[in-house]
């Protein structure tokens, strides 16, 4: 998990009690190192103190929702009144914890979003020889484990979920961009021409002209069928 607190020796503390917990976790102390961490690591859960230098943990919060990854998030902070909780739930906060705090019952706590998050996995996609998994973040074709960046997952599970359907460039930046995107840029041509190579030949993403791209279900038939050029 993603540990946001700002205050080192408490990062720390909360850290190796909840290595001892058997639970593993990353700290960032500032807005921006978090973005950045998750950014590159797909966490189970976020804790966040909401008042950290630059982004606050509101706003990760924020960035966290509207990435649609659905991860838990439980809020750290030393406001205890009741409109505090009311904002951060708005926010999207699953779970609320005051300091100071015991860290058994953050342990506690953690487990139970956890429990919880596991009741409500995405449903793992198949589709000419893809399979992906949201939950664990994998990807494999034809049982062949394929690595792929953040962006390039979000760009196929975009993909994946439309079934064969055309999905624009334009939707493509929509929702496996954030809202700061520059609707001009040509990152989303560029990351699906990398997703296509990682993925191998035959080429499963197909690119329609003035449309968009869309996942071609009969790459793999014809893979099986003697290739294609």
């Amino acid at each position: 998990m993603l540990i946001v607190e700002d205050e080192p020796y408490l990062a720390e503390a909360i850290r190796d009690g909840l290595r001892l917990e058997a639970i593993a976790a990353d700290v960032a102390g500032d807005g921006d190192t978090a973005l950045q961490l998750l950014g590159v690591n797909a966490y189970d859960i976020a804790v966040l103190d909401r008042d950290v230098p630059g982004p606050s943990g509101d706003e990760i919060a924020r960035r966290i929702v509207a990435s649609g990854s659905g991860m838990p998030i439980l809020m750290l902070t030393a406001a205890d009144r009741l409109d505090d909780k009311a904002s951060g739930f708005e926010l999207g906060a699953d779970d609320y914890l005051t300091k100071p705090f015991e860290l058994r019952e953050l342990a506690l706590r953690l487990r139970a979003l956890d429990r919880r998050r596991a009741h409500s996995r995405p449903p793992v996609r198949e589709l000419a020889g893809l399979r992906l998994d949201p939950f664990r973040r994998e990807v494999y074709r034809d049982g062949r484990f394929v690595a792929l960046t953040r962006k390039q997952f979000a760009v196929l599970e975009v993909l994946v979920a439309a079934e064969g359907g055309v999905v624009s460039a334009e939707e493509l930046l929509e929702r496996a961009w954030d809202e700061n995107a520059d609707p001009f840029t040509n990152a989303v041509r560029i990351t699906v021409s990398a997703l296509r190579k990682r993925l191998g030949e035959p080429w499963v993403i197909a690119t329609v002209p003035g449309v968009g791209y869309r996942i071609d279900a009969q790459a793999q038939a014809a893979d099986e069928g003697g290739g294609r050029g």
